[in-house]
């Protein structure tokens, strides 16, 4: 089962922030293959959604780039700054609360559902 893109929507910052905080640093067509792997195939991330939300953390000064030229190509990577990596802290923690909110407002036991 693949999830939804409305699901994946709402979370791809701290995805994003959390496999940049883990790593350090990424291109994109290696965070979609993490992404791939981590999750069984259950979430896939697209082009049209990855690169405008790295842009869009590139613009809130979370996200820093540098540019490798590996043979002819070049291979834009993707590192937390250090503000990035106060709010990724500030992302997993509003993204746990938020699992155990819906947990309690959908009546959903996690480990059987």
């Amino acid at each position: 089962m693949i999830f939804s893109s409305e699901l994946i929507k709402g979370t791809l910052k701290t995805i994003l922030l959390k496999l940049l905080a883990d790593n350090s640093k990424m291109y994109g067509y290696e965070i979609t293959q993490k992404v791939k792997e981590m999750t069984a195939d259950r979430i896939q991330l697209t082009e049209g959604a990855l690169y405008p939300t790295l842009h869009a953390l590139e613009q809130e000064g979370l996200v820093t780039t540098q540019i490798e030229y590996i043979g002819k190509r070049v291979r834009k990577y993707y590192s937390l700054s250090p503000a990035g990596k106060s709010r990724s802290q500030e992302k997993l923690s509003e993204f746990a609360d938020f699992v155990n909110t819906m947990k309690i407002l959908l009546d959903l036991d996690l480990k059987t559902a």
